[in-house]
């Protein structure tokens, strides 16, 4: 399935306002921008390494669970480009990891305006993540 697809059903199961998918690159501790919504503000092809708190990556990369952030003091907590997030008009993020034999492949950035997204919503992302699986593993192969 592409990343476009999974971006639709996301999009029809809970909403999105920005959507991206970021690769996990383990041997750099980064994570890489495959998918993007907003390729103006938010290309694919780049890269995060310390712009997200450490917290963020024990959280989705190495215990693999979900971060939700409910609101705008959560977004600005996390991440360094909260204001280009809020001037998107997002303020609720759920960030879902995208898992395959045990090892976490990447990231799902699902954000919509504040107040959007609950604990429901965070449980029906990670019932979508899977759909990622196949796309991330293709390029990943393809990035060998």
């Amino acid at each position: 399935m592409s990343l476009s697809t999974v971006e639709e059903r996301v999009r029809d199961a809970i909403g999105v306002r920005l959507f991206t998918v970021l690769a996990w690159v383990p041997e750099r501790r980064a994570l890489k921008r495959v998918h993007s919504s907003h390729p103006a503000e938010y290309p694919v092809g780049g890269e995060k390494t310390v712009e997200v708190a450490a917290g963020w990556l024990d959280k989705c990369i190495t215990a693999q669970r979900p971060y939700f952030g409910p609101d705008r003091a959560a977004v600005r907590e996390i991440f360094a480009d909260h204001d280009l997030i809020e001037g998107l008009g997002c303020g609720s993020i759920i960030n879902v990891p995208v898992i395959a034999d045990g090892r976490t492949l990447g990231v799902l950035n699902i954000l919509d305006a504040e107040g959007s997204y609950d604990d429901d919503a965070v449980v029906v992302a990670e019932s979508l993540a899977p759909l990622a699986v196949s796309a991330l593993l293709d390029l990943e192969k393809e990035n060998r």
